[in-house]
C-alpha cells in the first residue's frame, strides 16, 4: 500500500560541520518540496544524517531508529538514513532496522525528494558517488543566520590507516571557483556575516578563478573577501601537508580572515604518525605553527589527537603530550581509538587495551583544557569585536564569537547579527564574559 506524502521533516545531523552543512541543504531541498521543518517528534519524515568516523557515532542512529519505530502505528514517520553510515553500510542498514525507508549516501543527497517519493511504495536506496556535481541540483541559500557554513571541497586521497572518509565520501574534488564565491555571495545576502569554508582537506581546495588562472584556497579566500557586507572568513578541516606558502601569507594579509586555524596532527610519536599513513612528523608540523605564527603571532592553534592507537606505548603518548605542550592549544579535539571496518589499521597487532586508552585520554584532555583555560584567561583585559550569534540562557544576555572562536557572553539588546565591540571582563575555561565597550575620555 502506498504511504501518504510526508508534509513535515526534521533533520537530526551528527559529526563534523560538513555534515551540518548537508543537513541544511537537505532541509533546503525537503522545504522546495513544500515541507514544513517540524520536530523530531511529530516529523512525517526524519533524516538522520550520520557520522561514522567513530564506532559509538555509527551505533547511535541504531538506537535513534529504535526511538522512532516507538512511536507506532500511523505515528510512525519515514525514516531516512543519510551520510557516512549510509555511504558505508548500505543495504545492510534496512537488512538491520527493517523500519529504515530510505538509504542515501553524502555524494546522493540531492536525489533525496525522488527518494521520498519512492519510499512510499518501498525501501528506496542510493550510494552512488556520481561524477556530475550535486551541488548544480541543490536550491538557492534564501536564509542564514550570522555564521554559515559552506562546503567547498569533499573528499581524501591521504588514507590514513584509521579513517574511513576516503571510502565514505570519495577522492578529493574541489567544487568550481564560480560556483563557490555565488553561493558566498547568495549566503551574505540571506544574512551571513561570517562564513567557514569547509573540506575534509579543505586547503586541498584547488581550481581556477573566472579569468582561468590556477589558484589555491588562499585565492579562493581572497575573492570571498572582497563581498562587502561579509566581515569574517574562517575554513576548516585543514592538513599539514596542503598548507600552502600562500595560505599562511593571507592569514598576515586579509584581515577578514579570522587568527585561528584548525591544523590536526593526530599524534606527538613519529612512530604512530607513521603508522597512521600521516605523511608529516612532528618536526615537520611544529615548524609549520613556528611559520604561522611568526606571521600571525595571535594566532589560536586548535588540533585533533587520537590516543590509544595499536601499538602506542607510554612512551609514544607521553611524546604526544609534549607536542601539545609545545604548542599550546587554545582548543583541540581528542579522541580514543576505534577501528573502523575495511580501514587497515582495524587489523593492525597490539591493540591497547581500552582501560589503558581511557586513562591517556583523560590525561590528554585535562591538558589541553588547562591551555584551552590559559588562552582564555590571556584573553583578559582585551577590546575584541564579538559577532552576536543567539541568545543567552538569561534574559538579556547574547552570545558572540570572537576572531579566535572563542563564546563571549554579552549583557545586551543586540541582534544576531551584530557586531559588537567589548571588553572581555571574565574568563572561564569554555567562554568569556564581555562588556560593551566605552568610548575613551578625550
Amino acid at each position: 500500500m502506498t504511504r501518504p506524502a510526508p508534509k513535515s521533516f526534521h533533520v537530526k545531523s551528527f559529526g563534523c560541520q560538513m555534515n551540518a552543512y548537508d543537513g541544511a541543504r537537505m532541509g533546503e531541498l525537503l522545504e522546495a518540496e513544500g515541507m514544513a521543518p517540524a520536530s523530531v517528534e511529530t516529523a512525517d519524515l526524519v533524516v538522520l544524517n550520520t557520522c561514522h568516523i567513530r564506532e559509538r557515532a555509527a551505533e547511535k542512529v541504531y538506537s535513534d531508529i529504535g526511538r522512532l519505530v516507538k512511536r507506532g502505528g500511523a505515528a510512525r514517520p519515514m525514516i531516512a538514513v543519510a551520510g557516512c553510515v549510509a555511504q558505508a553500510e548500505g543495504a545492510e542498514i534496512p537488512r538491520r532496522a527493517p523500519a529504515v525507508d530510505i538509504v542515501v549516501g553524502p555524494q546522493a543527497y540531492h536525489r533525496l525528494p525522488a527518494l521520498v517519493r519512492a519510499a512510499r511504495d518501498g525501501v528506496a536506496l542510493d550510494t552512488d558517488m556520481p561524477a556530475a556535481s550535486k551541488f548544480d541540483a541543490l536550491p538557492a541559500r534564501r536564509r542564514q543566520g550570522p555564521s554559515a557554513f559552506l562546503t567547498v571541497q569533499e573528499g581524501c586521497d591521504k588514507f590514513c590507516t584509521y579513517c574511513v572518509v576516503p571510502y565514505t565520501r570519495g577522492a578529493e574534488v574541489s567544487r568550481p571557483w564560480a560556483q563557490i564565491v555565488a553561493e558566498a555571495q547568495a549566503l551574505v545576502e540571506a544574512g551571513a556575516r561570517e562564513i567557514t569554508l569547509l573540506g575534509q582537506n579543505v586547503n586541498a581546495w584547488r581550481g581556477e578563478d573566472i579569468a582561468g588562472r590556477p589558484q589555491g584556497l588562499d585565492g579562493l579566500i581572497r575573492a570571498i573577501a572582497e563581498i562587502p557586507a561579509l566581515a569574517r572568513i574562517r575554513y576548516t578541516t585543514s592538513h599539514p601537508n596542503d598548507m600552502s606558502d600562500g595560505l599562511i601569507a593571507a592569514h598576515a594579509d586579509i584581515d577578514k580572515l579570522m587568527p585561528f586555524l584548525h591544523l590536526p596532527v593526530q599524534a606527538g610519536s613519529d612512530r604512530i604518525l607513521k603508522a597512521m599513513n600521516r605523511s608529516h612528523d612532528t618536526t615537520s608540523y611544529l615548524r609549520l605553527i613556528e611559520r604561522v605564527r611568526a606571521i600571525r603571532p595571535d594566532i589560536a592553534i586548535s588540533g585533533d589527537f587520537i590516543v590509544g592507537f595499536p601499538g602506542e606505548t607510554e612512551v609514544d603518548f607521553e611524546q604526544t603530550l609534549a607536542l601539545i605542550r609545545a604548542v599550546g592549544h587554545a582548543q583541540a579535539f581528542s579522541f580514543k581509538y576505534s577501528p573502523r571496518p575495511g580501514t587497515p589499521a582495524a587489523t593492525m597487532a597490539d591493540p591497547v587495551p581500552d582501560d589503558v586508552a581511557d586513562d591517556r585520554l583523560q590525561r590528554l584532555q585535562a591538558l589541553i583544557n588547562d591551555q584551552q583555560h590559559a588562552f582564555n584567561r590571556n584573553s583578559l583585559g582585551r577590546r575584541t569585536e564579538a559577532l552576536i550569534e543567539r541568545d543567552g540562557k538569561r534574559p538579556g544576555q547574547r552570545i558572540g564569537k570572537s576572531p579566535w572562536l572563542q563564546s563571549i557572553v554579552v549583557e545586551t539588546g543586540a541582534a544576531p547579527g551584530e557586531m559588537l565591540t567589548v571588553d572581555i571582563v571574565a574568563a572561564g575555561p569554555n567562554s568569556l564574559t564581555g562588556a560593551i565597550a566605552q568610548p575613551v575620555a578625550a
